[in-house]
C-alpha cells in the first residue's frame, strides 16, 4: 500500500473520529488560494451528502456518543433512543406486547408516527419490520441493531427528505457501527430488579484484524446474546396500582375502569366471566353464583358485585416485561484495491424471540371479516349462548354468554424475527471526485404464534350441538370434566407469517467547485433504485372470520423507486453559509415527488450562529395502506351512551372497540413542509448551547376515517345493551373505516441543548448535559374538519398504544471522570397534561371516579421523572468494571386510567413500573 493512500485512509478515520467527539463546532473555513480549490472535510453529517469539517450545519443534529448511551444503564438501543426527549406518542415500547407490532421496538420523533421517522444504518435504509405498527405504519424495528457494535448516533430533527427520500417527514436516525476494530473485547452483564425478577444475562465479543494502513485491510466482527425473564403484572402486587387492576382504593368504579371484570352491571349487559354469565328470562344472572367457584379464578377481595358476578383481575395474568432472547452479529471487511480505492462489506444478522402472555379469551365480541364485514358475536344472530340442553343452562332456552376462558389458559403470543442485512460497496477518489457506490439487501422473515384463542365455529358447536364429536364445553367449576380433544378442538394453534425486502444501488459523489469568498462550492449528486416487498398472511383462520377477536389482518405488495439528487453548500462569505438540495423520486406507478431544502447559517462572531432551514418532505403509501386490511382495539365512546347525565357512567364508556381498517390503492403520498430556526452559541471550549424552534406541518395525511364520522354514517356495530328511554346508546363495539387522504398535522416546538464540562484538576473532570423538548402546538384536523389540539392532553388515543402528548421531556446528565473511575447520573423527565381524549364526557374529561368526578385529580395525569446511577472502575489496562441502577429513588408511576397501552400506568412510565433495576458488567479486553 503507498503513502498516499495510508494517508487518505488516515485522514478519513481522524476525521470519523472527530465526527464523533465534536458536540458543537463553530470553526470558519480557511479560504483558499486562487489557484486551487480548498479540499473539503472528511466529515459526513446526516442530513447532507457533502463532507465538511463544521459539525455543525444548518440544520439540527444531536450527536449522541456511545458513553451517553452507556451511561444510561439502557439494555438496548431502542429502549434508550426512546427515552430522547425528542421521542413522542406514536413510539412503539417492547412492553406493548399486545399490540400490533408485538415483539418490536421503535422511535417516533415529534409524536408523528414511527413511519414518519426513518432510521438508516451507516446512512442506508434497512429492511422495515414485518408487522406494520397499528397495522398501517411501516417502520424499523431498532431491537435487531446490536448495540455493542454501536459507535455513536446522530439524530436529525428536521426533514431530509431531499437526501434520503420517503419517511423522513419527522427527522432521521442514523446509527453508526464501528467502521473498523482490532483486537479482542469480552462483555458481560447481568440485570435484576429490586423485586428479584426480570433478570436479564447478556454476553458480547468483538473482534478484528488487520491494519489498513499496514496490512491494507481490516476485517472485524461483533456478537451479542441476551435472555431477559418474563415479568407479569401480579409481580408488582403491593406497588399501589402497578400490580393490580382493582382501582377502587383510588376512588374509581371498576365498571368504568381498570381491569377488573365479571361483573353483572344493574343496566346493560354483563361482562366476561370465569364461572360464566348467562342472560336468561329474568335478565343476567351467574352460572355458578357460589363463592367457592369462584375463588378457585379470582383473587379479587372483596368480590362483592351486589348483583353475583364473579370479578376478576385482568392484572393477574396478563405480562408487564415480555420474555424476550436475541442474539446480533454484526461483521465489516474494508479492503485497499489500489492507491485511490478501497472495497468494503458488512453484514449483519439478527434473530429475536419475544413472548408475552394476555388475559383468557372471551367467547363474544365484534372482529371483521375478509369480505369487509363484521362478525358481532355480543348481540342478535350471531351472539354467542349457551344452548338449552347444555348441563350448566339453568334456564332450558339459549342465552347469550359471557364467560372468560380460565380453562383454556391465558392467550400467548410469541413472535420470532429473523434479520439479515449483506452490504457491498466500493469508495475512493476519482480525480476530484470523492465516490461511493453500494448495493445492499436486506429482509426480515417473521412468525407470529398465538396460543389460547378460540374458535368461533368451534365454541358455537361445543356450546349448542348435543351431537359435539368432542362433547360438551363445561364451564368454570366443571372444566375439570373437559378433555384434551376438546381443547384442541376450540384453541388450536394459530399463527401468521411476515416477510419484508429490501433491495437497493445507490452512487453518491461530492467535490469542490469553486472558491467562494468563504470557502470551497461543495457539489454532491447521487442516484438510488430501491425495491421492497412486504407480506403479511392472515393469522389461522381469520381468512374464515373464526377466531373470535381477532379480524383479518394481511397485505401483500411491493415498491420500486428510482431516485436523483444534488445537493450544494455555498460559504458565500466567511460569516454567511447557504446550502440546498432537491430529489426526484420515481415511483414504478407514476407518481413522482420532488422534494427541496433549503438552509441558512451565519456566524458574525466565532461563537455565535445563527441558522435555519426550510424543507419539504413525503411518505409514500406503504402495502399496509394500500392493499392490507387490519382490526386494531383502542378505547372510544358512543356518545349516546357517555352523555346521558347518569351518574355514575354506565359501563363501557369508553371502552374497548374493535376498529375495522381497510385499504385505498388510490391513496396519495403524504407532503409536509418543515421549518427550524436556531442559535449556536459556543462561548468558550467547554461551553456549548444550541436552542432551535421547529414546526412540521402533514398535509394529505394517510389516515383512517374519524370516529365521528363513522358514527354519522351509521359504520359502526352496537350491543344490544341500549340503557332504558336513550335509543342508540348500545355500547360501541365495532367502527368501520377506511384510510384516506384528509387530515393535516401541524407540530411546533422548541429544543434546547445545553454542553458544560469542568477541569477540576486533581479531582478530575465535570460534565453537564441538558436536553429539553417543549411542544406547544400540535393540531390536527380531522376528515370533517374538526379541529383537535393534542398538545398536553392524552388525545390521539388511536394511535398506537395512547401514550399521550407531553408538552416537556426533560433530560439532565452529568459525568464525573476521575482516574480509572467514572461516574454518571440521568435524570428524565416528562411534565403532566390532561387527561383529555376525543372521546372525553362530560367536562371533557375522559376519565372519571366513582362520583363523577373528573380523574386524575384536576383531570391531570401528574408529571414523572426516575432518577438513574451508572458507573465503572478500569482496574486494569485490560479489565473493566461496571454497572448501573434504574429508578434509583424507586418512583411509582402515576395511575393512568386512559391508556390502553399498559394497566393503570403510562407506557412512557415503565420505569416507575417496574421499579429499582440494578445491571452489573464486567468488560476485557485482549491486549
Amino acid at each position: 500500500m503507498t503513502h498516499a493512500l495510508c494517508r487518505a485512509i488516515r485522514h478519513s478515520l481522524l476525521a470519523t473520529a472527530l465526527a464523533g467527539t465534536a458536540s458543537a463546532v463553530l470553526a470558519q473555513e480557511t479560504p483558499a488560494t486562487e489557484s486551487d480549490p480548498t479540499t473539503l472535510g472528511r466529515i459526513e453529517v446526516t442530513g447532507s451528502r457533502i463532507q465538511r469539517t463544521d459539525t455543525e450545519t444548518a440544520s439540527p443534529v444531536q450527536l449522541i456518543q456511545r458513553e451517553e448511551i452507556d451511561r444510561s444503564g439502557e439494555r438496548t438501543l431502542g429502549e434508550y433512543l426512546q427515552t430522547l426527549t425528542v421521542d413522542g406518542s406514536g413510539s412503539v415500547p417492547k412492553s406493548f406486547g399486545a399490540g400490533f407490532a408485538s415483539g418490536a421496538s421503535g422511535i417516533s420523533m415529534r409524536g408523528l408516527g414511527a413511519g414518519s421517522t426513518l432510521v438508516l444504518i451507516n446512512g442506508r435504509r434497512i429492511a422495515p419490520y414485518g408487522l406494520a405498527d397499528d397495522g398501517q405504519k411501516v417502520f424499523t424495528d431498532l431491537s435487531i441493531i446490536p448495540l455493542e457494535a454501536v459507535e455513536r448516533v446522530e439524530v436529525l430533527k428536521d426533514g431530509a427528505s431531499s437526501i434520503y427520500g420517503s419517511d423522513a417527514i419527522a427527522g432521521v436516525v442514523n446509527v453508526i457501527l464501528r467502521r473498523d476494530f482490532t483486537g479482542t473485547v469480552l462483555t458481560g452483564s447481568y440485570g435484576m430488579s429490586e423485586e428479584g425478577d426480570g433478570d436479564e444475562r447478556k454476553a458480547a465479543v468483538t473482534w478484528g484484524t488487520g491494519d489498513l494502513a499496514e496490512d491494507g485491510y481490516n476485517f472485524f466482527f461483533s456478537a451479542e446474546a441476551s435472555k431477559s425473564d418474563e415479568v407479569f403484572v401480579r409481580d408488582r402486587r403491593g406497588r399501589k396500582w402497578i400490580g393490580t387492576g382493582d382501582i377502587r382504593p383510588w376512588g374509581y368504579d371498576i365498571q368504568d375502569f381498570g381491569g377488573i371484570t365479571g361483573f353483572i352491571p344493574d343496566v346493560g349487559t354483563a361482562t366476561n366471566s370465569p364461572v360464566g354469565n348467562a342472560e336468561g328470562p329474568d335478565g343476567w344472572t351467574s352460572l355458578d353464583p357460589s363463592p367457592e367457584s369462584c375463588a378457585l379464578f379470582s383473587s379479587v377481595t372483596p368480590q362483592d358485585d351486589p348483583n353475583g358476578g364473579c370479578m376478576w383481575d385482568t392484572g393477574q395474568i396478563s405480562s408487564l416485561q415480555p420474555e424476550q432472547e436475541y442474539i446480533n452479529f454484526f461483521s465489516r471487511g474494508t479492503f485497499a484495491l489500489t492507491d485511490t480505492s478501497e472495497i468494503y462489506t458488512e453484514f449483519g444478522y439478527g434473530r429475536k424471540k419475544s413472548s408475552f402472555h394476555n388475559t383468557p379469551s372471551g367467547v363474544s365480541g365484534a372482529w371483521a371479516s375478509p369480505e369487509g364485514g363484521a362478525i358481532n358475536a355480543s348481540s342478535g344472530e350471531q351472539a354467542t349462548v349457551i344452548g338449552a340442553e347444555h348441563p350448566d343452562n339453568p334456564f332450558g332456552v339459549d342465552a347469550r354468554l359471557r364467560y372468560a376462558a380460565f380453562d383454556v389458559g391465558s392467550r400467548r403470543n410469541s413472535v420470532d424475527n429473523q434479520f439479515v442485512r449483506f452490504l457491498v460497496g466500493l469508495r475512493g477518489y476519482l480525480g476530484e471526485w470523492d465516490y461511493d457506490v453500494g448495493y445492499l439487501h436486506s429482509e426480515t422473515d417473521l412468525e407470529s404464534v398465538r396460543r389460547g384463542y378460540l374458535r368461533y365455529s368451534a365454541v358455537q358447536t361445543v356450546l349448542t350441538d348435543p351431537d359435539s364429536p368432542v362433547g360438551w364445553w363445561r364451564l368454570g367449576a366443571n372444566a375439570g370434566e373437559n378433555s384434551q380433544a376438546l381443547y384442541d378442538f376450540i384453541s388450536p394453534t394459530i399463527g401468521a407469517n411476515a416477510k419484508t425486502k429490501l433491495d437497493a444501488f445507490d452512487i453518491k459523489a461530492s467535490r469542490s467547485l469553486m472558491d467562494l469568498p468563504g470557502g470551497a462550492l461543495g457539489l454532491a449528486v447521487g442516484a438510488e433504485w430501491r425495491r421492497q416487498t412486504a407480506m403479511l398472511t392472515p393469522v389461522t383462520f381469520t381468512d374464515q372470520s373464526d377466531i373470535i377477536g381477532l379480524g383479518y389482518s394481511a397485505y401483500d405488495g411491493d415498491e420500486t423507486v428510482t431516485a436523483a439528487y444534488v445537493e450544494l453548500l455555498a460559504p458565500v462569505h466567511e460569516t454567511l453559509e447557504l446550502s440546498g438540495a432537491v430529489r426526484m423520486d420515481d415511483y414504478r406507478d407514476g407518481d413522482t415527488a420532488f422534494t427541496p431544502k433549503f438552509g441558512i447559517k451565519w456566524t458574525p462572531i466565532d461563537w455565535i450562529a445563527l441558522r435555519g432551514t426550510y424543507a419539504e418532505g413525503f411518505r409514500a403509501p406503504n402495502p399496509a395502506e394500500t392493499a392490507g386490511s387490519s382490526v386494531g382495539f383502542a378505547s372510544a365512546q358512543n356518545p349516546a351512551r357517555c352523555e346521558v347525565g347518569i351518574v355514575p357512567m354506565p359501563s363501557n364508556c369508553p371502552g374497548g372497540v374493535a376498529f375495522i381498517n381497510q385499504p385505498n390503492p388510490d391513496l396519495e403520498p403524504e407532503e409536509s413542509k418543515s421549518y427550524t430556526v436556531g442559535l449556536v452559541l459556543q462561548p468558550t471550549a467547554t461551553t456549548t448551547l444550541t436552542l432551535d424552534a421547529w414546526q412540521i406541518k402533514r398535509e394529505n395525511e394517510i389516515t383512517t376515517q374519524s370516529l365521528s364520522q363513522a358514527l354519522q354514517a351509521g359504520e359502526i356495530i352496537l350491543d344490544d345493551d341500549e340503557i332504558p328511554g336513550y335509543p342508540g346508546s348500545g355500547s360501541l363495539l365495532a367502527v368501520f373505516t377506511s384510510y384516506v387522504n384528509a387530515t393535516s398535522t401541524t407540530v411546533r416546538g422548541i429544543d434546547l441543548d445545553v454542553r458544560q464540562s469542568f477541569d477540576l484538576g486533581n479531582a478530575g473532570t465535570l460534565a453537564l448535559d441538558l436536553q429539553w423538548s417543549h411542544i406547544n402546538k400540535y393540531e390536527l384536523i380531522d376528515t370533517d374538519g374538526t379541529v383537535y389540539e393534542f398538545a398536553g392532553t392524552h388525545d390521539n388515543c388511536t394511535v398506537t398504544n395512547c401514550i399521550g402528548t407531553p408538552k416537556n421531556r426533560i433530560n439532565l446528565g452529568t459525568t464525573w471522570d476521575i482516574d480509572d473511575w467514572s461516574v454518571s447520573g440521568i435524570v428524565n423527565y416528562r411534565s403532566s397534561f390532561d387527561n383529555t381524549a376525543e372521546y372525553s364526557i362530560g367536562s371533557g374529561c375522559a376519565a372519571y371516579f366513582a362520583d363523577g368526578s373528573d380523574a386524575p385529580g384536576d383531570c391531570e395525569i401528574p408529571s414523572f421523572y426516575t432518577v438513574d446511577l451508572s458507573g465503572s472502575w478500569r482496574a486494569t489496562e485490560a479489565f473493566e468494571l461496571f454497572g448501573s441502577v434504574q429508578n434509583v429513588t424507586d418512583r411509582v408511576a402515576p395511575l393512568d386510567p386512559t391508556t390502553y397501552g399498559a394497566l393503570n400506568y403510562n407506557p412512557l412510565d415503565f420505569s416507575g413500573a417496574m421499579g429499582r433495576y440494578f445491571t452489573l458488567g464486567v468488560r476485557y479486553t485482549f491486549l
